[in-house]
């Protein structure tokens, strides 16, 4: 099988082209769909192999506003040695060159034109334009002003000027040429506007013709019946040197626009193309999203409220009873609630379907740190990160971790001095958590099967329930115990 080949990999293999030469043809090629569309044509780009007598074809792209005049892809194929091609022509001409009749492609007339590509005064690629003849569209004012906007932007291209700085594109919002374009004059006024650049500012609730109109004094006025106010001025619609890519909005709708400036030779500046897209629907449905994010979060900020309520309770009812046995109930019960409740206040802080571990894990160990008899004389570390867990792990593993912690604490330490390590590491879609102490090792006759304890009994039946592992051993060659937790994270 053929592996695609991308734009760096061709001039990695093949070229001796500089970074910036490289970034410069990554920018063409991440904005060239334009020149695609408004020419009908096939785009193919060709750079130079380090002997300059051969070009390698480094990436390829096709229009939405006609048919294909290439059938296949020819992304990684060479034009070597060949002073015929129009490629080398144009590449040491410098000048646009194209065929003076109409080739056949697999019995389909195309036409071909190959325009250099400059950057500081050198010839880094050419593209080369393959146009069916075939599909050509009957002329009118749509198909005459884009072949004119695309005979602009292909000067602009031979001087170093296309593609020019400005906002970068967005894949999902940025308007294309067939989603709806205007062409503007120098001077601001709209000279074309294509029938779904109609029909978006119709959404917006322009009922007016566009031909004529003053484009600025137009959005302008299109502004004052925005649909909520801002709490920032908007941008410029258009400027001259770099291109913008801002939104016009009522309460009826939204649109985006992508404004090209258009010069000529010399750097005349002689006016922009304007691709509009109709984002309503994108924009409403971004509205709910934030809002369900917000009850979401709202939500689990109640939780733990509530959450933290519960813990309350339990402290004062542990304060108000005599029992021995009693108390320490409670405070385990205290200690799990708040366990859960840490969880819950670090998802109403930011809501996502992972959660960062790490700080609800630092958290857990001060809690139980501080309600353990021997907090003052422990040292407690961390060693590593948790890295992202997933919101429906996070809870049942806050859990596992405290009763693992409070009983290194406990039952390894008790009221000894000493020192408990965290080590967490997160490998293919595993956690695997190490909680060792330096205090008394465990049994030798230990069994997790025969344990009486709550707290690894919870421990066991909520790590089966992440289908995980757990275990309890003495440290190699050192006094103290390590517990391990092993758990997948898909």
């Amino acid at each position: 099988m053929r592996r695609m080949l991308s734009l760096t990999d061709v001039i990695a293999q093949h070229s001796d082209l500089k970074p910036d030469e490289t970034a410069r043809l990554a920018d063409l090629v991440n904005t060239w769909d334009m020149l695609a569309d408004l020419s009908f044509s096939d785009l193919i780009l060709w750079v130079p192999d380090v002997d300059d007598n051969v070009f390698w074809a480094a990436a390829q792209c096709r229009p939405s506003t006609g048919p294909t005049a290439l059938q296949d892809d020819v992304v990684g194929e060479d034009i070597a040695y060949d002073p015929e091609s129009l490629v080398v022509e144009a590449y040491l001409s410098r000048t646009i060159c194209s065929t003076s009749g109409n080739k056949l492609s697999a019995g389909i007339p195309v036409e071909v034109r190959a325009v250099p590509v400059l950057l500081h005064g050198r010839v880094i690629g050419v593209v080369e334009l393959h146009t069916n003849r075939m599909g050509v569209r009957a002329p009118g004012a749509l198909e005459d002003a884009y072949l004119e906007t695309a005979r602009v932007i292909m000067g602009m291209l031979t001087r170093g000027e296309f593609p020019m700085a400005g906002d970068k594109t967005v894949p999902w919002e940025t308007p294309h040429v067939g989603d709806g374009s205007l062409r503007v004059s120098a001077d601001g006024t709209i000279a074309f506007a294509s029938p779904n650049a109609m029909s978006a500012f119709r959404r917006l609730g322009w009922m007016g013709d566009l031909l004529g109109e003053d484009f600025i004094a137009l959005a302008a006025r299109i502004a004052h019946e925005r649909r909520e106010p801002v709490d920032e001025v908007p941008g410029p619609l258009l400027i001259r040197c770099r291109v913008c890519e801002p939104e016009l909005e009522t309460g009826q709708g939204t649109i985006r626009l992508r404004a090209q400036p258009l010069l000529e030779a010399g750097r005349t500046h002689v006016g922009w193309f304007v691709t509009c897209r109709d984002v309503t629907d994108l924009r409403s449905r971004e509205r709910e999203l934030v809002t369900k994010d917000a009850t979401i979060r709202e939500i689990h900020h109640r939780v733990k409220n509530n959450l933290q309520t519960v813990a309350a309770l339990l402290r004062l009812q542990s304060r108000r009873t005599q029992s021995v046995e009693a108390i320490s109930a409670l405070t385990d019960a205290q200690k799990r609630v708040a366990a859960i409740a840490v969880v819950h206040e670090i998802l109403s802080q930011g809501f996502d379907t992972s959660v960062r571990f790490d700080e609800v894990a630092d958290r857990l160990m001060t809690m139980v740190r501080d309600v353990a008899s021997s907090h003052t004389m422990v040292t407690m570390t961390r060693v590593g990160s948790f890295g992202l867990i997933p919101a429906a792990v996070a809870t049942n593993l806050s859990l596992v971790f405290t009763e693992v912690v409070q009983n290194a604490l406990e039952h390894g330490l008790g009221d000894q001095p000493g020192e408990v390590i965290v080590r967490p590491l997160q490998r293919d879609g595993r956690l695997v958590v190490t909680v060792e102490n330096d205090g008394e090792p465990i049994a030798a006759d230990f069994s997790l099967g025969r344990i009486t304890s709550l707290g690894l009994s919870i421990v066991a039946t909520l790590v089966a329930e992440l289908h995980g592992e757990f275990s309890m051993e003495a440290r190699d060659g050192r006094p103290g115990t390590r517990a391990r937790i092993d758990i997948p994270l898909g």
